[in-house]
């Protein structure tokens, strides 16, 4: 195969790519995360710095430390400002590199360029990316996928020459990966399956005298030891950050035995909606008390499927390095321990769905040559596949057109969305639809009682139409459910200024500003209210 067919699937990788994300160009940002990480954020806005590059790689703000992240959008800031589609632009150009790369990785180490350029396009061109590649707020995902990508490029061009400098690029690479985002702490996992197919070095041990057997295992596994020290390193700081950040965790908010089952249910929703992307959602509740069928279902397909890559390792290797590619990525964000309140989220499958990919590249063809199904049928049938999944992808990008419709949209496809409900009314409250984003206020605390963001967004909605006695129940009721909750203290401080009662006023905004929220307190300090 020459260099020509590779351009020429660059190309196409390219050109579907932007076919079909492209419209997430015309897009706005997202009233879930966008806001903190974006357009409410002071050192983003502010540009490159000494002081904003030392806060890149100080803070553990919104309990990550991602420093390369930050940078990334304090970049596109510079470049774009306050026009989201630069923003999602950029985004789109990660993932597209990421896609090329992980191609040039595939052929290179297999020597088959249609299975590498299949794996690469299903991949790439999957409604699942969407979340990921839309969602401004993720850039975290795309750019640690991006320099994941080309640290597994390097490594096969290390185990071709096994020169120390691109054992160092890996490496490099790979600390670049993490942070990013610390979803790549798989890493040395990852490269211990490659080791056995599509590169075959343990194959390659068996073929040595038993005596020097031993020797060479143990130089295999000991070149990952320094990926390993890395990746507990991120572990480390990952769990401080969290625990600094007072991110609420899965181990706070669910006890052992759901998480457990949740995991076992998500393995296989995830597996469904790669290959049937229905109904995805920004945020996927909860569902307390599974049935216990599904669950059993679920563990008895995760361990067939298991039992037969195993039993067909010798002759499909690509099954079974596929398949633990999927379950080991997956266990990061499996949800036994993991932050915040969703059940899953379709951004977790950027990662994991490769290994898949690898499965239906490279196992579905000779199923089919044996079924009697000729080269012309079979890329008949991926280019349909590919093109329903162009026009999947087109459609879902769509509904990321901004936080109303999306919200809409989560509404639609889930049950018990309160986190949908409350982000809605925020929404809506934007627009000036303040009934209307009160009625989805109550919505969400009719799910979620203690849902002391929802409170504190229907005391905003009651401030705004002068209902100030409603206001100061609901930032009373916010305070009690999170005690420490800033943003409530600021605006239950800010009603009672605006009704001139400023001793309690003055002191709930000092309280707020002591927690790191001082707007209602610069306010009245201006006017003079607060001395």
């Amino acid at each position: 195969m020459n260099k020509k067919h590779t351009y020429l699937i660059i190309i196409f990788l390219i050109a579907a790519s932007l076919v079909a994300f492209g419209r997430i160009t015309g897009n706005n940002f997202i009233n879930f995360d966008d806001t903190v990480f974006i357009t409410e954020n002071n050192n983003i806005q502010s540009g490159f710095t000494l002081q904003n590059i030392k806060w890149a790689f100080s803070t553990i703000h919104y309990s990550y430390w991602h420093p390369l992240t930050w940078l990334s959008i304090t970049l596109d800031w510079s470049l774009f400002g306050a026009n989201a589609g630069g923003h999602h632009l950029v985004s789109l150009f990660l993932h597209i590199g990421a896609v090329i790369i992980l191609f040039l990785f595939l052929y290179k180490t297999t020597n088959n360029i249609w299975p590498a350029a299949f794996a690469a396009a299903f991949f790439a061109l999957h409604p699942l990316r969407v979340e990921s590649v839309a969602w401004a707020a993720e850039r975290k995902d795309v750019l640690s996928m991006l320099f994941g990508m080309a640290s597994l490029y390097a490594y096969s061009f290390y185990t071709e020459t096994k020169k120390l400098s691109h054992y160092l690029v890996c490496l490099m690479l790979f600390s670049c990966a993490l942070m990013s985002k610390p979803m790549f702490v798989t890493l040395p996992f990852l490269l211990m399956l490659l080791d056995y197919w599509p590169l075959k070095r343990w194959q390659n041990i068996m073929k040595v005298r038993a005596e020097h057997r031993f020797k060479q295992a143990g130089r295999l596994i000991g070149e990952k030891i320094p990926f390993m020290c890395i990746m507990i390193a991120s572990m480390v700081i990952t769990y401080w950050a969290q625990k600094k950040g007072n991110a609420v965790t899965s181990i706070e908010i669910l006890p052992l035995s759901e998480r457990f089952t949740n995991s076992i249910l998500s393995y296989t929703l995830y597996l469904g909606k790669i290959f049937c992307p229905l109904d995805l959602a920004i945020f996927y509740p909860y569902k307390l008390s599974l049935p216990v069928w599904q669950i059993l279902v679920s563990a008895i397909i995760i361990a067939v499927i298991t039992f037969a890559v195993i039993y067909l390792i010798r002759t499909m290797p690509f099954l079974f390095t596929g398949w633990f590619w999927y379950l080991g990525t997956l266990v990061p964000v499996i949800g036994l321990v993991q932050v915040g309140g969703q059940a899953m989220a379709d951004r977790y499958t950027y990662l994991p769905s490769i290994g898949i990919s690898i499965m239906i590249a490279w196992g579905i063809p000779p199923m089919l040559k044996r079924a009697g199904v000729g080269k012309n049928v079979l890329f008949s049938i991926s280019v349909a596949v590919l093109c329903l999944l162009v026009f999947s992808t087109w459609m879902q990008c769509g509904y990321w057109k901004n936080s109303i419709t999306l919200f809409n949209h989560a509404l639609r496809v889930t049950k018990g969305n309160y986190i949908a409900h409350n982000n809605l009314g925020v929404a809506m409250s934007a627009e000036g639809m303040i009934k209307e984003a009160i009625d989805h206020y109550n919505k969400a605390i009719i799910i979620k009682p203690n849902n002391a963001n929802a409170y504190n967004n229907r005391g905003n909605a009651y401030s705004k139409l002068g209902m100030y006695d409603y206001a100061i129940q609901d930032y009373k009721m916010a305070i009690r459910i999170k005690p420490d909750y800033a943003e409530a203290y600021n605006n239950y401080a800010g009603v009672f200024l605006l009704q001139g009662n400023t001793d309690i006023g003055c002191n709930y905004a000092r309280k707020s500003c002591a927690m790191g929220v001082c707007k209602a307190l610069k306010k009245a300090e201006n006017n003079g209210s607060c001395y």
